[in-house]
C-alpha cells in the first residue's frame, strides 16, 4: 500500500472540513505542519510543526490521523498548549525546526534593511535572487528532510550536494556563511577549505573565444542594435547588465575611450579601457558616444525590472542569433586579453569590478602561464647575452 497516498487521502478529508493542519513524511516519520500558535503569542499564529515521533508507516498513519483530530479539537475550544506537544527529549529540535524557515525570512529583511535607494535596492534583489534565494531554498529543503537537527551537519550537508570545484559550491559557501553569521551558528573550521571552487572549470580553458572567431560572430549578428552590445562586450569585458548602464559618451572621435560603468550596477562605479583598442572603430562604438540610444530599446527602470533580467535579454538574444558562446565568454577573454597585454592584476580587477583574490582566483590558469613565460624570456634573454 503507498503510504503516501494515504497520507494523501488523510489531508484531504481533513481539508475538507476545515482544518489548516497536515500530516506529512519526513524521513522516516510523520508530524504535523500547519498554522498553530505561536509559543511566545497564544493568539498569533504561524506555520509550525509537530513532530509526531510515528514511524511512516499505515500503523503510524492511523495514530497520526488521530493525534490530529485531537488538536483540531484542542485549538476549537481554545484548549491548545504546546507543553503537551514537545516532549523533553525533542523539544529544542522541535523548536528550532519550527522556527528555521522563519529565521531565513528573517534574514532576508535582514538583508535588504540597509538600503533606502531605489538603484541599490535592485541590485540587492538581484544579489538575492542569484547568490542566497537558491542556497537557502536548499538548506531548507534538507533541514525538513533530515533527522539530525544539528544545524552545522546541514549547513555542511548543503555545501556538498554542489560539486567541488565549481563556482555555485563556492557561492553556495559565501551565502551560507553569512547566514550562519546572522544566525550566530560557528561553522567547521575547514569550511573555506570544502568550500574552495570558484573559477572556470579546467575543461573551459579551451573554450573561450579567439579574438577572430570574436569578430566573425559579430558580423553574424544582424541587428545592429545587438552589434553594438556584443561589441561593447567584447571589447570592454562588461557583464550583460552593464551595457545599458554604463557612460559611453567618451566613445566618439576626439573622445579618450574610457567608459564609466554606473553606481546603479552589482559593483558600483568603476572605469573601463578598451582591449583591444582597434575594436572601438572595427566594431563602429564610436556611433554610440553621440548616441547612446543605438543600442537596444528594452526596459531599465529597474522599480519594475532587475538587472538579472536585463542581463536575460542579451542571454537570449546570443541564442536567437546562435553564436555558439555565452555573454560571460566575452567577459572571460577580455579578462585573458588583458593579461597578455601584461596589464597588471590589481588594475584589471578594478576595471572588471570584482576583488584581486577573485580575478586571481578565477583566471590563475593564464595568469600562471603568463608569470611563467616571462621567467622563461628573462632567462633566454640572459642567456643571449652572455
Amino acid at each position: 500500500m503507498n503510504v503516501i497516498q494515504e497520507i494523501n487521502n488523510v489531508n484531504d478529508k481533513f481539508a475538507t472540513q476545515g482544518s489548516k493542519l497536515r500530516i506529512e513524511k519526513r524521513g522516516e516519520k510523520l508530524n504535523i505542519r500547519g498554522s498553530l500558535p505561536s509559543k511566545d503569542d497564544n493568539h498569533k499564529f504561524k506555520v509550525q510543526r509537530i513532530s509526531l515521533g510515528l514511524k511512516a508507516d499505515i500503523s503510524g498513519l492511523e495514530a497520526a490521523e488521530k493525534k490530529l483530530q485531537l488538536i483540531n479539537l484542542q485549538l476549537e475550544l481554545n484548549q491548545f498548549n504546546w507543553i503537551n506537544w514537545a516532549s523533553n527529549s525533542n523539544k529544542k529540535a522541535t523548536i528550532i525546526d519550527c522556527e528555521f524557515s522563519t529565521k531565513i525570512n528573517q534574514f532576508e529583511k535582514f538583508f535588504f534593511q540597509e538600503n533606502k535607494n531605489e538603484y541599490l535596492t535592485s541590485a540587492r534583489k538581484t544579489t538575492w535572487r542569484s547568490s542566497y534565494k537558491p542556497y537557502l531554498k536548499r538548506i531548507l529543503n534538507i533541514y525538513e528532510s533530515s533527522s539530525n537537527p544539528d544545524l552545522r551537519n546541514i549547513f555542511l550537508k548543503t555545501l556538498s550536494t554542489y560539486k567541488e570545484g565549481s563556482r555555485s559550491r563556492k557561492q553556495c559557501a559565501t551565502s551560507l556563511s553569512v547566514f550562519a553569521k546572522f544566525l550566530d551558528i560557528k561553522l567547521p573550521e575547514d569550511w573555506k577549505l570544502n568550500a574552495k571552487g570558484y573559477g572556470l572549470r579546467k575543461a573551459s580553458f579551451r573554450d573561450l573565444p579567439t579574438d577572430e572567431m570574436i569578430e566573425n560572430l559579430w558580423l553574424k549578428i544582424p541587428n545592429k542594435s545587438w552589434k553594438f552590445v556584443f561589441g561593447l562586450m567584447a571589447t570592454y569585458g562588461l557583464r550583460n547588465h552593464e551595457v545599458f548602464f554604463s557612460d559611453l559618451s567618451s566613445l566618439t572621435n576626439s573622445g579618450d575611450k574610457i567608459i564609466r560603468v554606473l553606481p546603479t550596477t552589482k559593483t558600483g562605479e568603476h572605469q573601463v579601457w578598451p582591449f583591444h583598442p582597434e575594436w572601438i572603430e572595427k566594431f563602429e562604438l564610436f556611433e554610440l558616444g553621440n548616441n547612446p540610444e543605438l543600442l537596444p530599446n528594452i526596459k531599465k527602470d529597474l522599480k519594475i525590472t532587475t538587472l538579472q533580467n536585463i542581463g536575460k535579454k542579451i542571454t537570449n538574444q546570443f541564442k536567437r542569433y546562435s553564436l555558439q558562446i555565452k555573454p560571460y565568454d566575452l567577459r572571460h577573454a577580455w579578462a585573458v586579453r588583458t593579461i597578455f597585454y601584461d596589464l597588471p592584476d590589481t588594475v584589471a580587477a578594478r576595471m572588471m569590478g570584482h576583488s584581486v583574490s577573485l580575478h586571481t582566483q578565477t583566471y590563475h590558469h593564464w595568469i600562471t602561464k603568463r608569470d611563467q613565460q616571462q621567467a622563461v624570456n628573462n632567462a633566454l634573454s640572459k642567456f643571449k647575452n652572455r
